[in-house]
């Protein structure tokens, strides 16, 4: 019996509502319907962080109204993807460093972050390091890319013009950095964390003169730290010291060459000194204490980044605290959205929070 024209055309409409692949859901999709940002959707699914109780609400909703499944989502966009993510990251300098505890740095917590993420979607982390004085980084780099589906850069490695044209070839996620044109950002609010900071040391204790020993200086976190450091410091009527002879590289190496080369001198050390990062500081703590300066009766000390050792020390570490594994996670959420429908901000930016212990000279 042949089928009339308008019966044959709906059974073949039914045919193909059955069969049509539906678009893949990803982390944007979840924002949009719960109203909330990328990041908040990050850290209710990775279980970083702490959501407010109606965002996490919100977010959970939206999951089960639009049936994203995180798990599996990946499984279903293998076709034609290695389902790999490329990290690459800056490694110390192993003639100089070969002392410190490369386990503080903080990138390590970020790494498992992205790995813990990834592994949610049924990727794996193929990850690689590069040297300061490493010759052909860009092709290093793009050897990594070759074997990925996206790639996670930690700081500023490439110049903007190299991350732009490695953009048109892969998908790009920096850290740290600075957005470039094709690529995306993930970063913590440094402005914000530097400001409470400051305000701290200058507003609430009262301390007049106050340092800033810098990170590298070609880093976008440092250099962002630095300008609201000295535009605080100045507003609040304090007394700066910055310059050549403050100048670190984000090693405690490098923080205790700055205070030995300090103390060897006639100058007048400040009654505080903020570090660029946490592992500054402990360098900075330990060229202190070795001369016999106290820490904070004579000199207040406070980090950036509330690595896990901060805690530890003697005093314990004022700094501002980085959701590490957070930011890990929403780099690849970040870079899985790109990778699987073409979506991704250009740039991220995670809350931080100050974390008051006693080596700014609080009880």
């Amino acid at each position: 019996m042949e089928l009339t024209g308008h019966m044959a055309q709906s059974q073949k409409s039914n045919r193909t509502s059955k069969t049509a692949p539906k678009a893949a859901l990803t982390i944007y999709d979840v924002a949009s319907q719960a109203g909330v940002s990328i990041a908040s959707v990050s850290r209710v699914l990775n279980g970083q962080g702490s959501p407010r109780a109606g965002t996490r609400e919100r977010v959970m909703q939206a999951v089960a109204e639009l049936g994203f499944v995180p798990d599996g989502a990946a499984r279903a966009l293998s076709n034609g993807l290695k389902e790999v993510v490329g990290v690459v990251f800056r490694r110390g300098d192993e003639t100089r460093f070969q002392d410190e505890d490369e386990s503080l740095l903080f990138m390590d917590v970020i790494n498992r972050g992205i790995d813990v993420a990834a592994q949610r979607r049924g990727f794996d982390v193929l990850i690689s390091s590069v040297g300061f004085s490493d010759e052909n980084v860009t092709s290093r780099i793009e050897a990594v890319a070759g074997k990925a589906d996206g790639l996670i850069l930690h700081d500023r490695m490439l110049s903007a013009g190299s991350i732009t044209r490695l953009s048109g070839v892969v998908p790009v996620v920096t850290l740290a950095g600075s957005p470039s044109r094709g690529a995306m950002n993930v970063r913590c609010d440094n402005e914000a964390g530097m400001r409470a900071l400051v305000r701290h040391l200058v507003v609430d204790h009262g301390y007049r003169t106050i340092a800033y020993v810098a990170g590298r200086s070609d880093s976008p976190d440092n250099r962002a730290r630095a300008r609201v450091f000295e535009a605080e410091a100045r507003a609040a009527g304090a007394e700066i010291y910055t310059g050549p002879e403050w100048q670190g590289d984000y090693s405690a190496a490098g923080g205790a060459r700055v205070v030995t080369g300090l103390v060897d001198t006639p100058r007048r050390l400040p009654r505080a000194i903020v570090c660029a990062n946490d592992q500054t500081a402990l360098g900075v703590m330990h060229a202190l204490a070795r001369n016999g300066i106290k820490i904070p009766d004579t000199v207040a000390v406070t980090g950036f980044d509330d690595v896990p050792v901060a805690r530890h020390l003697h005093p314990p570490l004022t700094t501002v605290r980085q959701p590490m594994l957070e930011l890990g996670a929403t780099a690849f959420d970040v870079l899985y959205s790109r990778i699987s429908v073409g979506k991704g901000e250009p740039e991220v930016v995670l809350p931080v929070q100050l974390i008051v212990r006693q080596s700014c000279g609080c009880p």
